[in-house]
Parts: C-alpha cells; sequence; structure tokens
C-alpha cells in the first residue's frame, strides 16, 4: 500500500489541494486571507491566490507523518529567517490564525479531530483521503514512467 511517505511532497501537496478546493465545502479561505502575511517573518502576503489550500493540504500531510501536533510546534514548523537588515537573522515562528483556522475547517469537515491534550490528529477519513491519493499519484508517475521508457 502506497503512503504520503512513499510520494514526493510537492506533487502530493499540489493534488490534494486541489482536491480540498473542489470536493471539500468546509474548506475555504477567510475573507482577510488575502492580506495577511503567514508570519513575521515574511515581507509580504502570499502571491498565489490558492495558498490557503496549499496550507491546509500541507498541514495534512505534516499530521500523517508526524503524528499528533499541537499550533505552537506547528508555528515552528512554517516559521523562518526574520531580515533585521543590517543585524543578524533570527528565527521567528509563523503566525498561528492561520493555522488554528486552518485546523478548524479540516476538523470541521471531518479530517482532523482532537487528540487528548496532544493537539491535532488525522480521523480515520482523512488517513483513508491521503492514502487514496498518494496511490493514485504512485499509479500515475509509474504510467509516465512506462511510457518514456517505451
Amino acid at each position: 500500500m502506497t503512503t504520503p511517505y512513499d510520494v514526493p511532497a510537492s506533487i502530493f501537496i499540489e493534488k490534494l489541494a486541489i482536491h480540498l478546493k473542489e470536493n471539500v465545502d468546509q474548506v475555504e479561505p477567510p475573507p482577510w486571507a488575502a492580506y495577511v502575511k503567514t508570519g513575521a517573518h515574511v515581507q509580504r502576503p502570499p502571491q498565489n491566490p490558492d495558498w490557503w489550500y496549499i496550507r491546509c493540504a500541507s498541514l495534512l500531510r505534516k499530521l500523517y507523518i508526524h503524528g499528533p501536533l499541537g499550533i505552537e510546534r506547528l508555528r515552528g514548523e512554517y516559521g523562518g529567517r526574520k531580515d533585521y537588515g543590517v543585524k543578524p537573522e533570527h528565527f521567528v515562528k509563523a503566525g498561528g490564525t492561520i493555522i488554528r483556522k486552518a485546523l478548524q475547517q479540516l476538523e470541521a469537515a471531518g479530517l482532523v479531530e482532537k487528540f487528548q491534550n496532544h493537539g491535532r490528529r488525522l480521523t480515520r477519513d482523512g488517513r483513508k483521503l491521503l492514502e487514496l491519493l498518494a496511490e493514485e499519484i504512485e499509479r500515475s508517475t509509474l504510467k509516465t514512467q512506462v511510457k518514456k521508457g517505451e
């Protein structure tokens, strides 16, 4: 059985974001998503209009691979180096509201659930969705490899 471990992350997240946008009604960008930065370390808002779906897909993949995660740990995962001009750069965590609202939407969709006091984890439906999508990507990459070999 193919899992999200076995397929390239960039392709997997792109396909999952498209699936979330087209099939999951609960996941949609809030009105402020067009104007907000993703953290203090970023200078501008994201240029991609579908960045909300990409972030939700990335969150699902991280929850699958790293198990139950809380918002604070995810802030660290999405953080980066802040440019202080002449001074040395330092690591800064990402904004928590974006992660929190995305997880709440995924929770309303039935893909994520709260797990004791350890943060959130994927539900059975969430794991099934990610594994089916990984198998689909694996089959499509095998088909393209076979076509190139001919």
